[in-house]
């Protein structure tokens, strides 16, 4: 088969420093590329060529000037070749204009998130007339496909769910010397450390960590907080201002590039996830289980999917009280051996259950119907039935049509530990590398999609006062 996926405007495939919609483009495209032609199409980027070929893989990048200039071009480099299914990742907008320029084309709309499909963005009878345009509509998530279908019930018989993955042999637990080495790096020798990765914005529940932290250090004296990520300048500087006065040790790195962040992930003892609105899925959960850090999360969309309480972490329902959090960090740091047997359970569900390799295998059923093997159709029918309690109602003869995912290694370099300096507030430490930047439509935005960022942004003064 011929696939081709249409990445979102706002960050390069590969992300070259981060972006979870384009990380997930490059991991699926290079696994479907074992055993089918891919060609992704995104924008343009300085440090990469136009007309790229990596292998089976084909990288075809066109101008992004505007959302309208972006896709004109889409459109044009899609009638130029002949596809069996083109993927429009979480861009509903493009998914129907591009149905409408080739009508006889098979589409999927792949959505990470309700972002593009909700207010501001979109009114429900908006969402509701461009959903109904593509052939198909995947959902990150049980979660996310119940919301959908909730939301949307007329699309309903279009949705299809597929979990997300993780690259099982970079995200993994690591020797004893790399740990040791890296925790020196890190500057967390002795310590139990809890991390935290993804944007620094409000929604992601940063202040509630740090609050819990403080709690926690109340019968852990010596544990310490690592924040990953990006975020505005205004909003970390009140961060770091809370952690300062709640006498929390507090390293901010900034953003560092997936390609190098599974080192962090090497160097703590925990994950903490305190989302404090829906998330679709949570990609950072996954990668931190590979790396056999048993993750503590907010009990709220897809993250109770890969979370199961009690095994492999722990979810927290009352997600905005701190001492939830402390509770569970203060068990994980006091009990090794209850630790210890959360960190290999971790591993094993990531190995077991969120591959890459899994997520393609799905999506080349889908999109094959009419070539694969009828072996390959039952396994279908045996996992998706019993992984996914809607197949049965939604997956008839004639309905089998798409399902969808990805992730990636961008490039650039990560924040290295000896560039930090410690700040002169009692018990913070600071990162001066990558400070923080103004958005800017073509430039990267902090490890998200752009968008998202920017519609975090009008509510970022109000957040700021509350810290």
């Amino acid at each position: 088969m011929h696939i081709a996926i249409v990445a979102p405007e706002a960050l390069p495939v590969p992300p070259l420093k981060g972006g979870s919609v384009e990380i997930c483009i490059h991991a699926i495209a290079r696994q479907l590329a074992k055993e089918h032609k891919v060609t992704v199409i995104g924008r343009r980027h300085p440090r990469l060529p136009v007309l790229e070929r990596d292998g089976p893989v084909t990288y075809v990048r066109v101008k992004a000037n505007s959302s309208a200039v972006y896709l004109k071009a889409v459109i044009s480099e899609l009638r130029k070749g002949s596809f069996d299914m083109i993927q429009v990742d979480n861009r509903p907008k493009y998914a129907a204009a591009i149905k409408k320029a080739l009508p006889h084309q098979k589409i999927a709309l792949f959505l990470h998130s309700l972002t593009f499909v909700t207010p501001p963005r979109l009114s429900p009878s908006a969402a509701a007339a461009l959903l109904g345009k593509p052939d198909l509509i995947i959902a990150n998530s049980t979660s996310l496909f119940g919301e959908l279908s909730r939301r949307y019930p007329v699309s309903r018989k279009k949705l299809r769910k597929v979990w997300l993955g993780v690259d099982v042999e970079r995200f993994r637990k690591p020797t004893p010397e790399e740990r040791r080495k890296l925790r020196r790096e890190y500057r967390v020798n002795g310590a139990y450390t809890v991390l935290f990765v993804g944007r620094v914005i409000p929604r992601k529940g940063v202040p509630v960590l740090i609050r819990a932290v403080k709690q926690m250090r109340k019968q852990v004296p010596g544990a310490k907080l690592i924040v990953a990520g990006g975020g505005k300048a205004t909003y970390v500087g009140k961060l770091k201002r809370l952690a300062a006065r709640l006498g929390v040790p507090v390293r901010f790195t900034g953003l560092i590039s997936h390609r190098t962040i599974h080192r962090l992930y090497r160097a703590a003892d925990c994950f903490v996830c305190p989302s404090q609105k829906h998330e679709a899925f949570g990609l950072v959960n996954v990668e931190a289980m590979a790396s056999g850090l048993p993750v503590v999360g907010s009990n709220i969309g897809g993250i109770g999917e890969i979370v199961v309480n009690g095994k492999n972490g722990y979810l927290v329902d009352r997600f905005r009280e701190p001492g939830e959090f402390a509770d569970c960090l203060v068990r994980l740091a006091k009990e090794p051996s209850l630790a210890k047997r959360m960190s290999e359970q971790a591993r094993s569900d990531a190995v077991m259950k969120f591959g890459w390799g899994a997520t393609a295998r799905k999506l080349g059923m889908i999109y094959g119907r009419g070539s694969i093997s009828q072996a390959l159709l039952r396994t279908r029918e045996v996992s998706a039935a019993g992984e996914d309690p809607a197949y049965e109602a939604n997956a008839g003869a004639e309905d089998v049509l798409v399902w969808d995912e990805a992730l990636s290694e961008p490039d650039g370099q990560s924040a290295k530990p000896g560039d930090e300096q410690v700040a002169t507030v009692a018990g913070i430490w600071d990162s001066a590398v990558m400070p923080p930047r103004a958005l800017d439509p073509k430039r990267e935005d902090e490890g998200g999609e752009q968008e998202d960022e920017l519609q975090e942004g009008h509510r970022e003064k109000k957040a700021n006062d509350s810290v």
